[in-house]
């Protein structure tokens, strides 16, 4: 459960002013000791806009395809509009000796606008099935 910065403070001096010992209040209070130290260590540092929640920092993502590459392959896919994603990724893979796996490729073509979506062919349910079984385990053999 989130907390705002003034319930911490209010926890903070809470347990700041009771006889209790820290660990006894904090379990009566439901607060997890090492949470209140992080804001009580917070809010001496940077005092009561320590308490405020803040966003993680962002990290960079180990395995995230350089621009330099993302390009490369853009580059190809306009000049080989006949192939494929399945077969830009092995074509790339092949001549530049850097893996791009299929569905990056995909992924990387779909940003771009260069998949177009497939035309879908609609089919309507009939009522009866064309073949009805007679007997009772017929439809084991169609699973």
């Amino acid at each position: 459960m989130r907390r705002t910065a003034s319930e911490k403070l209010e926890i903070i001096r809470l347990v700041e002013g009771t006889d209790l010992p820290v660990q006894t209040t904090l379990w009566q209070l439901g607060v997890a000791r090492s949470t209140f130290y992080g804001w009580y260590q917070r809010y001496v540092e940077q005092g009561f806009d320590g308490l405020h929640d803040q966003k993680p920092a962002k990290r960079p993502r180990w395995n995230a395809i350089p621009d330099k590459v993302q390009q490369q392959v853009l580059d190809l896919a306009l000049e080989r509009t006949d192939l494929s994603p399945r077969e830009l990724a092995c074509h790339y893979t092949d001549e530049k000796r850097y893996f791009v796996s299929e569905s990056s490729v995909y992924r990387i073509l779909k940003a771009a606008d260069l998949i177009t979506s497939p035309a879908y062919i609609l089919l309507s349910a009939s009522d009866r099935f064309k073949n009805p079984t007679s007997r009772v385990h017929e439809m084991w053999q169609t699973d």
